[in-house]
């Protein structure tokens, strides 16, 4: 450190920092322009000069580095003159409406300050070509922070200059309007421009905000934190969190803009009970009355395991917590389960089973210090927005080695160094051939599989068969590329994986993850920063959901119901079931044949979710009593409720959310419920009193119920409100005073601190093509929706992507004929569908790729019964279809 004065004022400083940097620390505000934290410093408005004795003229803030013993001067008569005379020239710029309507604009803040008037007037029309972004250049000042932002953070660079000079202008890529250029809405450039230029189109007027609040993103399980702004009681506008530890002042389109489902006009803000095909208004006193008498009653007549729990990864930690609670102590049962179980219960079971601990075992920050990432099934830049930037930011910036393993050609998949192209189902397959490389061509590392790996004799004579060339006869990757592949990974370190639904929805998705992580330990890519196996939670807190209990074998901090019972019978003065309980799909099952009669869904839709729709609905309807929980009255209460509670949306309600790095961060109330509504916390105590359990149910707030979470998880105990107010932690932090874990696995693993390799044999799906079905068809999500489009649908997202389509090859159009844009029948042996064609070279001729988030398809009509093997998630990567053209 060193020290300089800065207006008399002795400030320590580091020698990295900037004049600016160090004035900010020490609370002394430079007026700014162009500068924004998130980019590198343009330095070209100049409103930030300063005065440094020594130097004949004023130098800019924002770009001088400070040096020991520097005096500084940074608000002198001459300096603020200088400034109002800069500001009255862009003041030229600024349209007297919208100085009022935005008045958080960096501009106008500074016009306002130094009492400089806006005399602008707008010189060419706006572009209102996007939903969500309006454009108005008659108000650019030509500060370029569009320009860097769209580069230094989303890497889009969809925004131009050209020319020079007063000649100077921005476009975008297009060069036309903003909707037909390679936008993808995260807003980035908006929340940056310090004029009107860029501005929200369908959000509130800036200056009639009167609430911001901090909280974190409903949607993916990045965990992104951001600014809620409210205005009589509506969210109006979301803004980046600049300093957030994850998404570092980043969102994207979702979180910023897909917020309006929260006052969608179909928000159910009631109870209703079912009459015949109606749903009739209820009092809360009548809703939870019957709630409790159906429950009661087919317990008492056909057994407390006839009825099953369903928790939410939409609902807070505190939440699933009280979910799981309730299903074991009030309900009597260990069936209780959450949408995990089709998606990532397969990493947490591989990742416990192998490491003692199923979840990430390091942090996003780690993926800037990795010298080669390695991509496996997931598309982050689509799924996982913002993490999708952080890689392809860092391969951009650094030159690091990019591997990608995906049947179709993704925008990461594009810029990869090596592009694994394979097969679906045969995951299995191409992990053993990088394997069988890492061991044959002694790419290992010897000292980490001394120190830490076991069976390593046992699976050098299992890999030794799985040469590269047996892999590219299953799994279509030449045995050149996997050579490639496998060498980087190995070789060029630290390397780290994130892994999405691509390996883990599949019939061996729990053992492709048992594959990946071989890798990493015969590679010692494990317990250090920059490596690790992560997986990419598909909700905002489906890793929390799971890990607060809702799971039928394991209780909160995912540990088994036997190894914790008589800690937790003693904080919850009540015996815990011993019998064994049923999971999501086995509830299906039990459902199905008559013998599971109830089921209370908590934030779930199930039924256009889950796989093998046409069984599922079956099911469901054989149900004697559904109880449904949530915002809206959903494909599943539709179908099959009796019962439905209108919860509290994320924006109405406090608690916690887990995001996929283990990170647990406070979620905060921006507004009040409408109408009834309540917490999905109060909904549950409430019912569990009237059931007679209300003394064991009794909590005043969120708070509450998280430091009961505290005392059962040990790995969590240090994690008060108190301390996450200051900012998220991730776990295991154990104590006040631990500051959480970064890394896992660094001296040991989670059970022992050597783990063993895993003899995983590829066994292929029992779904496979055939004459009548001959295409292979794999499911997932797109950038402008999110899951079954529940609030998605219900905002300006769905102007960008109204409903699902199938992608399908150009040679595979041309032979079925069928047009871009055109319908066609997809059937499968389960069901069949109607869907918009979008013809693309992004999939391999023979494979096709279709959304789900339109409910009006109802796309998992077509997937089918097949399941994991060791867990039960659906596999929803491998359907065999037939395509027919509508006429």
């Amino acid at each position: 450190m060193i020290s300089l004065s800065i207006n008399g004022r002795s400030v320590e400083a580091a020698e990295s920092e900037t004049v600016l940097q160090a004035a900010a620390r020490a609370g002394i505000v430079i007026p700014t322009l162009c500068f924004d934290p998130r980019i590198s410093p343009v330095g070209g408005c100049r409103i930030c000069s300063i005065e440094i004795e020594g130097e004949p003229h004023p130098q800019i803030a924002c770009r001088t580095q400070v040096q020991d013993g520097m005096q500084v001067i940074t608000h002198s008569p001459a300096l603020e003159d200088f400034r109002r005379t800069l500001l009255s020239w862009e003041a030229k710029r600024v349209l007297p409406s919208s100085f009022s309507a935005e008045p958080d604009k960096d501009l106008h803040r500074l016009l306002r300050h130094y009492g400089i008037a806006p005399s602008g007037k707008r010189t060419q029309p706006r572009d209102l070509s996007h939903p969500l972004i309006q454009v108005d250049m008659s108000q650019c000042i030509d500060c370029l922070r569009c320009v860097h932002i769209c580069e230094d953070l989303q890497g889009q660079f969809v925004w131009h200059a050209l020319d020079r000079g007063a000649d100077m202008h921005i476009v975008p890529d297009s060069a036309t309007t903003l909707a037909t250029s390679s936008c993808v809405a995260c807003g980035a450039c908006v929340d940056t421009c310090p004029t009107s230029a860029l501005t929200d189109r369908n959000s509130g007027r800036g200056a009639d905000i009167e609430n911001w609040t901090r909280t974190t993103c409903v949607y993916c399980g990045v965990g992104c934190e951001m600014n809620v702004g409210s205005s009589k009681g509506k969210i109006t506008r979301i803004r980046p969190v600049i300093d957030a530890p994850v998404n570092k002042g980043h969102l994207c389109i979702k979180g910023r803009y897909a917020f309006s489902f929260n006052h969608a006009r179909d928000r159910q803000t009631r109870p209703l009970a079912r009459s015949g095909r109606k749903w009739v208004p209820q009092s809360w006193d009548a809703a939870l009355d019957q709630t409790a008498a159906e429950f009661t009653r087919i317990a008492a007549t056909y057994g407390s395991d006839s009825i099953g729990v369903l928790g939410s990864a939409r609902a807070t930690n505190e939440e699933n917590y009280l979910a799981q609670k309730f299903a074991r102590i009030v309900l009597g049962t260990n069936n209780v389960d959450c949408c995990a179980r089709v998606c990532h219960t397969p990493s947490a079971a591989a990742l416990k089973a192998m490491l003692g601990a199923g979840a990430a075992t390091n942090s996003f920050d780690d993926l800037e210090l990795a010298r080669t990432i390695f991509v496996f099934g997931a598309n982050p830049l689509e799924n996982h927005p913002v993490v999708g930037a952080r890689i392809r930011q860092h391969v951009l910036k650094t030159g690091a080695n990019l591997i990608v393993a995906d049947p179709r050609e993704t925008e990461l998949a594009r810029m990869a160094s090596v592009h694994l192209r394979l097969r679906p189902g045969t995951n299995i397959a191409l992990l053993n051939g990088l394997a069988h490389v890492i061991a044959t061509e002694q790419l290992f590392d010897r000292k980490f599989l001394h120190e830490r790996v076991t069976a390593w004799d046992e699976f050098s004579d299992f890999i030794k068969d799985w040469t590269p060339e047996r892999a590219e006869v299953i799994c279509g990757v030449s045995a050149d590329t996997i050579r490639k592949a496998a060498r980087l990974y190995a070789r060029v370190k630290p390397s780290m994986s994130f892994h999405g639904l691509g390996l883990t929805e599949h019939t061996q998705g729990t053992e492709g993850v048992m594959a990946l992580i071989n890798l990493a330990l015969m590679t010692g890519s494990l317990g250090k920063p920059g490596a690790g196996i992560n997986p990419l939670r598909g909700q905002n807190n489906v890793q929390g959901a799971a890990h607060m209990g809702c799971d039928p074998a394991t209780l909160t901090g995912s540990v088994p119901i036997d190894e914790r019972r008589a800690a937790f019978e003693t904080v919850w003065k009540t015996p815990i079931p011993h019998s064994r309980g049923r999971d999501l799909l086995s509830m299906m099952d039990e459902a199905e044949a008559g013998r599971l009669k109830a089921l209370y869904v908590i934030g779930y839709d199930v039924l256009p979710t889950l796989a093998n729709m046409t069984a599922t609905k079956r099911a469901f309807r054989n149900l004697e009593f559904v109880v449904v929980q949530d915002l809206f009255i959903t494909e599943t209460a539709k179908v099959a409720g009796h019962v439905f509670l209108p919860a509290a949306s994320v924006f109405e309600k406090d608690g916690t959310f887990m995001n996929a790095e283990r990170r647990i961060q406070r979620v905060r109330k921006a507004t009040a419920p409408p109408g009834e509504c309540r917490t999905d916390w109060q909904i549950i105590c409430a019912l569990a009193d009237r059931m007679g359990h209300g003394e064991q149910f009794r909590y005043e707030c969120a708070e509450d119920i998280w430091n009961e979470v505290r005392q059962v998880w040990p790995e969590g105990a240090g994690m008060s409100y108190s301390r996450l107010e200051m900012g998220g932690l991730q776990w295991p932090c154990r104590s006040q005073d631990d500051p959480g874990t970064t890394i896992l696995h660094q001296e040991s693993f989670g059970h022992d601190r050597r783990a063993a390799l895993a003899k995983i044999e590829y066994s292929p799906t029992p779904e496979q093509t055939s004459e009548d079905f001959p295409f292979l068809l794999s499911t997932g999500r797109t950038l402008y929706q999110f899951n079954s489009g529940t609030m998605t649908m219900r905002t300006a997202n769905s102007k960008l992507r109204p409903t699902d389509t199938l992608d399908m090859s150009p040679a595979d159009a041309e032979r079925l004929g069928a047009a871009n844009g055109g319908r066609v029948r997809v059937s499968s042996r389960y069901g069949s569908v109607s869907i918009e064609v979008r013809v693309t070279p992004l999939v391999t001729s023979g494979e096709l790729f279709a959304t789900f988030h339109d409910r009006r398809v109802g796309l998992n009509s077509l997937t089918g019964p097949f399941r994991d093997n060791r867990v039960q998630a659906p596999e929803y990567k491998v359907t065999a279809v037939r395509v027919e053209r509508m006429r």
